[in-house]
């Protein structure tokens, strides 16, 4: 054998040329030990040694199983089987308060069932509750949760003594047959108690009050809270606000009037919603000026107690009209149209003729 130093740039590389490379493929594994077998069982291996330096007296290769390495599992399938039975009967609450229930099922009632889960963390239930042990025997469906929508600021009108700033509510008139009944705005201002009742478009309400309108309130409601209400309030530079959570005075005035004015007049009744025309020229030439002009109402006064009790007494009515003149400044409230005063008999009178025709047509067409 030659020396490597003794051999040239050139033999070395037609060496590294003429050598070829040699890779072996198997199609399982196998024909991979199979392989190996017969290698180490050759004549040239056992001369060698090299099957008895490896295995000993044992000549052949045999594949083992594999098997992946897991932590041993605390909780078993029992346990969480146990743990969806709870929830199940508790309508699945919180994790703390879960985690208290398995403890005092353990310590306190002596149920052996629970020694393990009684140890449980809040955290690790929670990953129960995600397991697929967990959800085959029990299964949640969470409702869709609400968007909020950012129109409108949650406060209660600020008038300070300036007409201008309307309470909303909506007043429907029950349901038939799964139809719903005719839905009805009832529209009041915080200062005058100036009260607009329709049936249709809420923009022409808006025109009906004789003074211009500085803010809106309303609950939460989508017929009020929605981007086509809001810019129709723009349009006129008027400020929306709507109700707080369990303050249920923020809206006060017009849900009172409900009850007071129109289920009074209207009643509670089934009416269709093809009728929305009629009742809205009823409320716009009859049953509004009539509120408005010849219904006296009482004008609250907040009284206070000794010992800072705060008490709202009527002492003085009065018509939303008569009110609205008491202002100093009357002519830049108002708007340069608005309704002249009739006898208040005469107008009571004229507003219950319409309202017995306007229920007679509806009783003719329920029979025809």
């Amino acid at each position: 054998m030659q020396d490597s130093e003794q051999l040239s740039l050139e033999q070395i590389r037609a060496f590294l040329e003429g050598s070829g490379q040699m890779e072996f493929h198997a199609a399982d594994r196998d024909e991979w030990y199979g392989w190996v077998n017969q290698t180490l069982q050759s004549p040239g291996a056992r001369g060698q040694g090299t099957g008895a330096a490896l295995r000993g007296q044992d000549d052949r290769e045999e594949p083992g199983a594999y098997r992946r390495h897991r932590f041993a599992r605390r909780y078993t399938p029992a346990d969480i089987e146990l743990l969806a039975e709870v929830d199940t009967a508790h309508e699945t609450l919180s994790g703390p308060a879960t985690q208290k229930i398995l403890h005092r099922a353990c310590h306190d009632f002596g149920d052996s069932r629970f020694k393990r889960l009684a140890e449980l963390s809040v955290a690790q239930l929670y990953r129960l509750r995600k397991s697929r042990a967990y959800r085959a025997q029990r299964v949640v469906y969470q409702h869709t949760r609400p968007t909020p929508i950012a129109i409108g600021e949650r406060r209660k009108p600020a008038p300070d003594h300036r007409p201008g700033y309307v309470c909303v509510d909506t007043v429907q008139q029950g349901d038939r047959d799964g139809v719903k009944g005719l839905y009805q705005i009832n529209a009041v201002e915080e200062v005058t108690q100036w009260e607009v009742v329709g049936a249709t478009a809420q923009e022409a309400m808006l025109t009906q009050f004789p003074f211009r309108m500085r803010g809106f309130h309303s609950d939460n409601g989508s017929e009020y809270i929605h981007h086509r209400v809001a810019a129709l309030l723009n349009k006129f530079l008027v400020e929306q606000t709507k109700s707080r959570p369990r303050h249920s005075n923020d809206n006060g005035l017009a849900e009172t009037k409900n009850g007071g004015v129109i289920r009074k007049h209207i009643g509670y009744g089934h009416i269709a919603s093809a009728h929305a025309e009629a009742f809205d020229r009823f409320y716009r030439e009859h049953f509004n000026p009539y509120l408005n002009f010849h219904r006296p109402c009482g004008v609250p006064e907040v009284v206070s107690s000794a010992k800072g009790k705060h008490k709202r007494v009527d002492r003085w009515y009065a018509t939303p009209w008569k009110i609205l003149r008491q202002f100093p400044d009357l002519a830049r409230h108002l708007r340069p149209k608005f309704p002249r005063e009739r006898s208040d008999t005469q107008a009571a009178q004229q507003m219950q003729e319409a309202k017995r025709k306007l229920f007679a047509s509806l009783t003719q067409k329920r029979s025809a």
